[in-house]
């Protein structure tokens, strides 16, 4: 496997990121080769049909009429002119999708998407756990300190975002223990008492024993805290990270960056399997996936009408529709989502590439697209990531095959074997690739 850009590795020198990380974010946009681009968070991927309305309006209105999804589950606008802050803002401020301006880039959450079916699934709903520690960072003045790459992830016990890399994850239920207690409270201060933007925590967010699991960045153990301050630890381990940076003098942008700074945990950590929700119908709702997390605003607006009033976009590039009937499906189906497993589409991703940016050295959603269009086989074995340049934005954690554009076609690399191949080819290789580490 090629390294990823940020990975540490035994006996390599910690990395001393010593200038401001550049990531993009709703107010501070990024210029691309394609006009201006706008990141807007949305801790635990959470959208309300109205602010996904609003979304496509803005698309439509101010960008290229499209909206993309990302690795963190937010999603971002494209083509805008560089004149449209002000704008952009405004819309966003009136949805209430920027509710603080100076912490807008560290409100940076992924959460287990669910949906759950219910109490007797034993799994507690972490959207309470998202809301309470979005409202804890845009009421922390020290959170801006904070990088807009440092990532909170809240895993409701299935080991999905908890295998996501993030640099404080909380994991509860079943994932975090044996004997998962579905009337545990979360949200809740040392008191008992509900916490300020903890309203409907609901049943269950810890194990038997009350308790969960906080990681450190890449540790291969964890904390064990108290279900009911679960959210102020990980607040806490936030800002431990900060102020050892402070103490030190030196300078990162995540917890992986700097291991020894902090203190690792003591309880062993549970089976991480990564694997997002399956599409098509669900117990409680509907999973669609988007194609490299792209879709026009009438698409949003067909996913919007087909929701019961909530969106919730995963860090795979697809949207979990609670409460969704599955009637809804064939509609969406029709409109371009992917609503069934079984293709090479599972499991593929890609960076922007040409047009959109200037590094690229193809048009790599395009060629991809095809590839995965003509792949002779179904989907499966590791996850598939195609990229314009060395820098390989966007791909995914763990392991995956590396498709490189070389600008005289690609490059295929997993487990160390590497192939170069022309555009006609890279069908058959890449499928092969997937096929033999399955």
């Amino acid at each position: 496997m090629p390294p990823t850009p940020d990975a540490t590795t035994p006996g390599a020198a910690v990395p001393d990121r010593g200038r401001a990380d550049a990531c993009p974010g709703a107010l501070r946009l990024h210029t691309a080769d394609d006009g201006a681009l706008a990141r807007v968070r949305l801790p635990g991927g959470l959208l309300t049909d109205r602010q996904a309305l609003v979304l496509a309006e803005a698309a439509e209105a101010l960008g290229d009429g499209a909206l993309e999804t990302t690795s963190r589950g937010n999603v971002q606008l494209r083509g805008l002119a560089s004149d449209c802050g002000q704008e952009l803002a405004g819309r966003l401020r009136a949805a209430g999708l920027l509710p603080s301006e100076t912490h807008e880039r560290v409100r940076n959450i992924v959460a287990s998407p669910g949906p759950s079916a219910g109490p007797a699934d034993g799994r507690p709903d972490v959207r309470a756990w998202a809301r309470e520690l979005d409202a804890g960072l845009c009421a922390s003045g020290w959170a801006t300190g904070l990088s807009g790459k440092f990532l909170f992830a809240l895993d409701d016990g299935r080991g999905d975002v908890a295998a996501l890399d993030a640099d404080v994850t909380l994991i509860a239920g079943s994932a975090a223990g044996p004997g998962t207690d579905p009337a545990a409270g979360a949200g809740r201060g040392a008191d008992g008492a509900p916490r300020a933007g903890a309203e409907g925590a609901g049943p269950g967010s810890g194990r038997a024993d009350g308790t969960v699991l906080l990681r450190l960045g890449r540790a291969a153990t964890a904390r064990v805290v108290p279900a009911a301050g679960a959210v102020d630890a990980a607040l806490d381990a936030a800002r431990e990270f900060l102020d050892a940076l402070r103490a030190s003098g030196r300078k990162a942008w995540h917890l992986r960056d700097v291991p020894d700074l902090l203190e690792p945990g003591a309880a062993p950590l549970p089976d991480l399997p990564g694997t997002p929700p399956p599409l098509g119908a669900l117990p409680g709702g509907l999973s669609v996936g988007l194609r490299f997390g792209r879709a026009t605003a009438a698409q949003w607006r067909a996913l919007a009408g087909a929701s019961a009033g909530e969106l919730r976009l995963t860090p795979w590039r697809g949207v979990v529709l609670p409460g969704a009937a599955a009637d809804r499906l064939p509609a969406l189906a029709a409109a371009g989502f992917r609503t069934a497993p079984g293709t090479a589409w599972d499991g593929a991703s890609a960076c922007t590439g040409l047009p959109g940016c200037a590094k690229s050295l193809a048009d790599v959603r395009t060629d991809a697209a095809r590839a995965l269009d003509l792949a002779p086989v179904p989907g499966g074995g590791l996850r598939v990531h195609w990229s314009g340049c060395e820098r390989r934005c966007g791909h995914p954690a763990g392991a995956w095959v590396d498709v490189l554009a070389t600008g005289q076609g690609y490059r295929v690399t997993v487990d160390a074997a590497t192939v170069d191949v022309t555009n006609e080819e890279m069908a058959e290789a890449v499928a092969e690739a997937r096929r033999t580490t399955k």
